[in-house]
């Protein structure tokens, strides 16, 4: 497969509402070259106004789209280069699969001979030679899928979008298609874009995730940095199992804060900005980031166990704090700990972050 230098992609204040809801408000996104972005939220989020404005379906309410700095808003759809994967693969059904590849060469005008290259390339790339005179209907799920992605790559795009393109699947071939894609999409180093409301997927192959909520960019960073460093108590909560303690602060370090839970207990976290002595606050903590154990050591807190749950080679433990907070534990199987009764929880070194304000529940969803 040839390879490409990779296209810039540039969104530049980009707005849009349909009637009196903000699917998009001022969304400003630079995507570098060759790198694979996801945007991911939950339903209503804007996702996919973004996508469909970017491929020129839809045309923004204000802003601008760019590809290498120069603005495509202009341009109609079949004009800015852009190939889209749908989500139901929108095959033509009375068409072979060798003549659904051909199919954009073909309305470009390009002569038969670089048609026929172009299409053995693809089917070669996709691993689909062998089903080539074939009909969509004869073909699996996984194997439209490649099929839709090898007419797309085709018409050689300088930019590719994906629009949910593994929800048809099934959780196995789902993963293979992941792989197999993310494969695919460093071969050929073209620029791609992602709509999912999956937070596996995007953490497994984004280069860099945006985070969306309501119409608005909470956070756009890398997969680590969204899990790990959340910038908003949606995106927290959004992306991953979130547990978060209830306290307030104590005292104030230059390294962190001190937060004292409902139960008395100390703890020590990270980030405390704009936060003060007295102020309630949410501690977040991953349920990676604890360990279960008969052992009450300094600093850690109270819990009875409410369930356990064997998950492959891990222990899915649900506690209750002495408060009552509900609180998820991952942990090792061969990590030795009590499977009923009291327990102790204790926090892994540098496994908080940040803290959140305890705001009310209105403002939480939002992010704020």
């Amino acid at each position: 497969m040839s390879q490409s230098a990779g296209h810039a992609l540039t969104l530049r204040s980009i707005s849009h509402a349909f009637g009196a809801v903000v699917a998009a408000n001022g969304i400003d996104l630079d995507i570098r070259p060759g790198e694979l972005v996801s945007l991911l939220g939950p339903s209503g989020c804007g996702k996919t106004t973004l996508l469909k404005i970017i491929a020129g379906f839809l045309r923004q309410t204000s802003g601008d789209v760019l590809v290498d700095g120069a603005s495509i808003s202009h341009l109609p759809t079949h004009q800015r280069r852009i190939g889209i994967v749908f989500q139901n693969y929108a095959l033509f059904p009375h068409m072979s699969v060798a003549q659904n590849i051909a199919y954009g060469p073909v309305a470009a005008g390009w002569p038969k001979a670089e048609v026929a290259a172009v299409v053995t390339e693809m089917l070669d790339v996709v691993q689909m030679a062998a089903f080539r005179d074939r009909l969509p209907r004869e073909l699996s799920g996984g194997q439209q899928q490649r099929v839709a992605l090898a007419r797309c790559l085709a018409i050689r795009p300088r930019i590719l979008l994906l629009d949910e393109p593994f929800s048809a699947l099934d959780k196995n071939l789902r993963l293979d298609m992941q792989i197999e894609i993310k494969r695919l999409q460093r071969q050929s180093g073209i620029t791609t874009v992602m709509v999912t409301h999956d937070q596996e997927e995007a953490l497994g192959m984004s280069d860099r995730i945006a985070v969306l909520s309501r119409g608005n960019l909470e956070q756009f960073a890398s997969p680590s940095d969204i899990y790990d460093r959340p910038d908003s108590l949606f995106v927290n909560t959004f992306v991953g199992t979130a547990n978060l303690l209830k306290g307030e602060i104590a005292g104030l370090s230059p390294s962190g804060a001190v937060v004292r839970l409902a139960d008395g207990s100390l703890i020590e976290t990270g980030r405390a900005t704009q936060l003060v002595p007295g102020a309630r606050v949410l501690v977040p903590v991953r349920p990676e980031g604890l360990r279960v154990s008969a052992d009450g050591a300094d600093g850690a807190l109270a819990a009875d166990v409410t369930a356990v749950m064997p998950i492959g080679p891990s222990f899915i433990y649900e506690v209750a704090l002495a408060d009552g907070t509900p609180v998820k534990v991952v942990q090792e199987r061969d990590e030795t700990a009590p499977l009923s009764g009291p327990v102790f929880l204790h926090i892994k070194p540098n496994r908080i972050s940040g803290l959140f304000a305890d705001l009310p529940d209105d403002t939480q969803k939002k992010g704020n």
